[in-house]
């Protein structure tokens, strides 16, 4: 007789031990990748963070900007309204009155230029120390250097009269004569700047407004210039750069010597062509007076 066989079903004995573990590393796996999705997370938010900072700090540095060249707009166009409009009595006055101050303040004013072989580095400086000045400018100089009267007047600087010759025999015979030098450097001032009202109402007579051989003319130029809206303006300390001057060290006490404990200076300075040594100098000047104390002004600033 035929016995069909059993089939029997062998189950394999689980591995306790086995399993554990299994479950331990599918934990631990699970549990890496919830914490480096946090930490991933965390790193692309701190990165939107900075993003937004970076993009906060540009557009206050965009506002910061647009302030500035606004202000710079408004600026430029009261000094624009300074040398458009006729002087008042009270202008002239101020303009008069320089050398006279509560404040310990310091006008830095160079003549004779502009030239190429100065003005630029002048200039280059001055920007440098965010300093402003004013420059007594010849108009043979202007006429020929346009450019450099477009850099200074854009700058921020004072564009005043100093002749257009410089020549004592021409200027002073009469005072129409002087009148006439003024005119005919505003002219060439003007067209440089393109601008037919550009006027800078000041005046620095060549070898000064008082004494010497033509004391008398000077006197009634300067009566006279006043009549017709213009001042003049002198200096109380110099670098007596065009005096004999030739070493650094000689300039700097002249300057120290003459500027002694006057509270208003209208410093006297060249910048023609052979004046490199008065550039050479200005760092030293500026940093001796802004130790004294002195704040740098032009002519805007009393206007």
């Amino acid at each position: 007789m035929l016995y069909p066989y059993e089939v029997i079903e062998v189950k394999p004995k689980l591995n306790k031990k086995k399993v554990f573990f299994a479950i331990l590393i599918i934990i631990a796996i699970i549990a890496l990748a919830i914490f480096y999705a946090f930490q991933l997370a965390e790193h692309k938010r701190e990165q939107e963070i900075e993003k937004e900072k970076i993009e906060e700090q540009a557009r206050i540095e965009e506002r910061r900007q647009e302030e500035e060249r606004l202000k710079e707009e408004q600026k430029k166009e009261e000094q624009l309204s300074k040398v458009t409009n006729p002087f008042t009595e009270e202008q002239m006055q101020a303009v008069e009155n320089i050398y006279s101050s509560e404040e310990k303040r310091v006008f830095l004013t160079f003549d004779d230029g502009p030239t190429q072989a100065v003005t630029p580095y002048i200039l280059d400086l001055l920007k440098q120390e965010d300093i402003k000045a004013t420059f007594f400018v010849l108009g043979s100089r202007a006429k020929v250097n346009p450019e450099l009267i477009q850099r200074e007047f854009a700058e921020g600087h004072y564009i005043a009269n100093h002749s257009y010759s410089h020549k004592y025999s021409q200027i002073y015979q009469n005072s129409q004569t002087v009148l006439d030098e003024y005119n005919t450097t505003e002219q060439y001032i003007q067209e440089a700047l393109n601008n037919p009202n550009y006027h800078s109402k000041v005046f620095r007579f060549p070898g000064g407004s008082q004494g010497g051989y033509y004391n008398k003319i000077k006197n009634e130029a300067k009566q006279f210039l006043r009549q017709n809206g213009i001042v003049s303006v002198d200096w109380n300390a110099l670098s007596k750069d065009a005096e004999g001057a030739n070493t650094k060290e000689a300039l700097l006490q002249n300057v120290i010597a003459t500027v002694g404990q006057k509270q208003s200076v209208v410093l006297l300075m060249h910048d023609a062509a052979d004046k490199i040594l008065t550039y050479e100098t200005l760092p030293d000047i500026i940093q001796y007076l802004r130790d004294n104390g002195y704040t740098f002004k032009t002519l805007y600033d009393i206007l």
